[in-house]
């Protein structure tokens, strides 16, 4: 059903989905520009060149440079403009140079074809004695009553089709026609305009086009891999911005997370400690962040050898994931080991009753429970050897497990927010999840600075089974949409649909407005909670 459906949706396409469609290989897409500005390229050309059969040559040469250099066009906005100024380039060159030989590469049709594309032309074009009586009259006027003229009747005599194909006021181009007309002679002025109605491009023009562009391969940077696509796109936008309030979030968590840290702290080398290991942290996730923007950039300078550019993308994400999980280990390890050596070296630093191992106020049980499991149990003194971790149905702490919502350093529960988080909706540094949202997220459905999953959106780097959205590295084996996508189908309208891109950015916002309340509130429940239990010092 869908094969069907597509056609709908190229004809109604922006100019700027139909060129990130065209960069993806989609030649219904290219096929859909062509029909589109066929006749303004035609009309300008012989508003120039005064022959029909040169100026469309000369549009067609434009539409198949344009194919092959897609990937330069930087703002897909800005694509008639483009275009136009390719097309003045070349009149400007074959009025040089004299030039009336026949498109390039038309060898390479099919003579079939070409007898039968030569047969319906001569059913429609005007003869030589009439192009030449026309152009003589033409001719006369100045060129900016001659292009406003050559398309009000190539466009079914629209004033407000000719405003929009030259960018003009429709008061402007009113009074250029009106002109123009006025320029021309009383006699011919009817014959003018029913020889410029029956010199219309058509469906043989397209299909010239067509045919060229069929021996021609994609742009270079637009294959199963493709570089430098979508810049000015408002896709990668989004994924960028969905991303960083996921990772805002998670930062925001993790300022709380110091302050509690330090109120735990009870001597300099205890606090010298935290400082140095939250920097270590963050450290490391800079060095991600600039490890794959690094890669990005280099990938799409080099455009060659770009699926080893994606695997070293990957290769880097997954060394991250093994830092940081040793990483934590030994910093919680240490950490027990100072606070142990901290007791023998300063005992005086512990004297206050809640330093105490045995002390009940170093941890805050709710008085509620279910099925013997307390409904809250918070961990408020720096974890130590003797201690056993947070447990309940809300459960915080430097480890905490709960049934329900947990937060932490390592964090296990069906909702989890921690530096390293395990469960259905999670979100961490590194975040294991049905749903994963973090700096990198690993889930079915993840979000992240780098994601993996089966769907995977990610603002730096995506691995997905199914489908990748990247606004860099988009890794899949179905559909990817990304600056450098390598899938089965890549950066056209089938790789959207395939991402679900609709019911992503419709769902995106309120899942991450509802999921930040979850990291921040708690968090600084905690550190509030935290830093008044161990600033009671006596």
């Amino acid at each position: 059903m869908k094969l069907f459906n597509r056609r709908p949706a190229i004809a109604n396409a922006t100019d700027s989905s139909l060129v990130l469609y065209s960069l993806g290989g989609d030649r219904d897409a290219f096929c859909q520009i062509v029909t589109r500005y066929q006749n303004l390229l035609c009309s300008i050309a012989f508003s120039s060149l005064g022959d029909i059969k040169h100026s469309e040559d000369v549009a067609q040469e434009t539409f198949v440079d344009a194919w092959r250099k897609l990937d330069t066009l930087q703002d897909h906005n800005k694509l008639k403009a483009w275009l136009c100024g390719i097309l003045r380039f070349k009149i400007s060159h074959h009025r040089r140079k004299d030039i009336t030989q026949p498109v390039t590469n038309a060898e390479e049709f099919d003579e079939q074809l070409l007898a039968q594309e030569e047969e319906q032309l001569e059913q429609k074009a005007i003869n030589k004695e009439q192009q030449e009586l026309l152009w003589l009259m033409l001719d006369k006027l100045d060129e900016k009553y001659r292009e406003p003229l050559v398309l009000f009747y190539r466009e079914q005599q629209s004033v407000e089709k000719v405003a929009e194909e030259l960018d003009l006021s429709k008061d402007t181009a009113k009074q250029r026609l009106s002109r123009g007309r006025k320029l021309l002679k009383e006699a011919m002025s009817g014959f003018v305009e029913n020889a410029l109605k029956s010199s219309i491009p058509g469906v043989a023009f397209t299909t010239g086009v067509m045919t060229i562009i069929s021996t021609i391969a994609p742009p270079a940077k637009a294959a199963a891999i493709t570089a430098g696509v979508g810049k000015s796109t408002s896709i990668f936008s989004f994924t960028t911005v969905v991303t960083f309030l996921a990772v805002v979030s998670g930062l925001i968590s993790s300022f709380f997370g110091l302050q509690a840290n330090l109120a735990q702290s009870r001597t300099e080398r205890e606090r010298k400690f935290v400082l140095k290991s939250a920097l270590l942290f963050v450290g490391i996730a800079l060095m991600l962040v600039v490890s794959l923007l690094g890669l990005t950039e280099a990938a799409i300078k080099s455009s060659t050898n770009l699926e080893v550019f994606a695997a070293i993308s990957q290769a880097v994400v997954l060394l991250f994931i093994i830092a940081y999980i040793g990483l934590v280990k030994k910093l919680f390890a240490a950490s027990r080991k100072i606070r142990r050596q901290e007791r023998i070296i300063q005992p005086q630093a512990f004297e206050s009753p809640i330093d105490q191992p045995e002390s009940k106020n170093r941890d805050y049980k709710s008085s509620w429970s279910l099925f013997g499991v307390p409904f809250i149990h918070v961990k408020l003194g720096m974890h130590e050897d003797e201690d056993e971790q947070a447990f309940g149905w809300i459960a915080g702490g430097t480890k905490a497990k709960a049934l329900l919502f947990a937060w932490g350093g390592i964090a296990v529960a069906p909702i989890s927010v921690g530096i390293i988080s395990v469960g259905i909706f999670t979100i961490g540094v590194v975040g294991f999840g049905l749903l994963g949202l973090g700096t990198v997220a690993i889930g079915v459905i993840a979000f992240g600075a780098s994601a993996i999953g089966i769907k995977a959106y990610g603002s730096l780097s995506a691995l997905g089974w199914e489908s990748a959205v990247s606004n860099g590295f988009s890794i899949a084996n179905e559909a990817a949409i990304g600056k450098i996508a390598v899938a089965n189908i890549v950066n056209n309208q089938q790789a959207e649909e395939m991402v679900q891109w609709s019911i992503y950015i419709t769902t995106a916002p309120w899942l991450l407005a509802i999921i930040s309340i979850f990291v921040i509130f708690p968090s600084a429940l905690y550190a509030r909670k935290v830093k008044k239990a161990m600033g009671e010092r006596s």
